[in-house]
C-alpha cells in the first residue's frame, strides 16, 4: 500500500469504545417502538439509523438550535499552529469543517484568524440555516452548504487538493464505522498533499458510553444509538490510527484526554474521555 504524504493530527478528546456483545433491547419507552419499527424494515439497524441520519440530526438542531454545544474557543489554544497564516505564502488558508452543526467551531476560528476561509458542510438543512443566520456569518469568509459526506462527492462543491486543514469535531463518531473509510477517501480528494486532518471525538470508556451500554442501546460493536435517533461510536487509539493509515494518512499525534467531572446535585462522578 502506498501512503500518500498527508498528515493527520488526531486528538480524540471525548472518545470511547469497548469490545463486547449485547442484545438490542432498550428500557426507554419512547425508544423501543422506534427500534422495533426499524428492525421490521432493516435487519441491520445501523443501516436504518444511517439512512435516516438527516432526519434525526435535523430534528436535533430544530429542537436545540445553537444552544446545545458551546463555542469551541479551545481549538485556538490546542491547534492554533494549523490555522494561522503561513508567513511565506500569499495564499489564504482554507479550512473545511465537516459536520459544522450550528457553527460552534467556525465562528470562534474566523474571529481569531482574519485571513482564514472556511468551507463548512453538514447533513442537516436546519444546521446550515443556523450557520447562515448567525450574526457573524459573512459570505466572503464562510461557504456553508448541505452535504452528506457518506454519499455526496465533495469534489462537486470544492476543488481537488485545495484545502489546507480539515476538521472533524465530534463528527466521525456519528456515522456507522462501515462508512468511515469512504468518508476519509472523500475528504482526502479535496485536501492538499501537505494538508492536515484534525479530529476530536468520543473515546472508549467515556461516561456517556457506559450509560448507553447500561440501557442496551448498542446496535453494533462500539456503535450506539441515543434516544433521539442520533448515533455515536466510541474510538480506541488503535482503531483510529489504523482507520486513517489504511486510508493513506500518516498520524502526527494522537492522545486521549481524560477528566473526572463531579455532579454534586446527582452525587455522581463522570469519567469523560476525549
Amino acid at each position: 500500500m502506498t501512503v500518500v504524504p498527508l498528515a493527520i493530527a488526531v486528538d480524540p478528546r471525548y472518545c470511547r469504545w469497548r469490545h463486547q456483545f449485547s442484545l438490542f433491547i432498550s428500557h426507554d419507552p419512547w425508544f423501543r417502538p422506534m427500534a422495533i419499527q426499524a428492525a421490521r424494515k432493516y435487519p441491520n439497524l445501523a443501516e436504518y439509523y444511517q439512512k435516516n441520519a438527516t432526519k434525526f440530526w435535523d430534528n436535533f438542531y430544530k429542537r436545540h438550535k445553537n444552544k446545545f454545544f458551546k463555542d469551541r474557543h479551545y481549538l485556538e489554544k490546542d491547534w492554533g499552529q494549523y490555522f494561522s497564516d503561513d508567513a511565506n505564502s500569499a495564499n489564504v488558508k482554507v479550512l473545511l469543517e465537516v459536520g459544522c452543526g450550528a457553527g460552534n467551531t467556525i465562528f470562534p476560528l474566523i474571529a481569531a484568524y482574519p485571513e482564514l476561509y472556511v468551507q463548512a458542510c453538514d447533513i442537516s438543512p436546519h444546521a446550515i440555516a443556523l450557520v447562515k443566520s448567525h450574526a457573524e456569518f459573512k459570505e466572503d469568509r464562510v461557504n456553508a452548504f448541505l452535504c452528506d459526506v457518506t454519499v455526496d462527492n465533495l469534489l462537486e462543491r470544492i476543488n481537488p487538493s485545495s484545502v489546507d486543514v480539515i476538521t472533524l469535531i465530534f463528527m466521525l463518531s456519528a456515522v456507522s464505522p462501515h462508512k468511515m473509510p469512504s468518508i476519509l477517501q472523500n475528504i482526502k480528494r479535496v485536501l492538499k498533499p501537505d494538508g492536515y486532518v484534525l479530529l476530536r471525538d468520543y473515546a472508549i470508556g467515556d461516561f456517556a458510553q457506559v450509560k448507553l451500554e447500561n440501557k442496551n442501546q448498542m446496535i453494533s460493536e462500539g456503535f450506539y444509538v441515543r434516544g433521539d435517533g442520533t448515533c455515536s461510536f466510541y474510538f480506541s487509539e488503535d482503531f483510529l490510527s489504523t482507520l486513517f493509515f489504511q486510508a493513506g494518512f500518516n498520524t502526527v499525534d494522537i492522545s486521549t484526554y481524560c477528566k473526572q467531572i463531579k455532579n454534586s446535585h446527582k452525587n455522581i462522578t463522570m469519567d469523560r474521555k476525549r
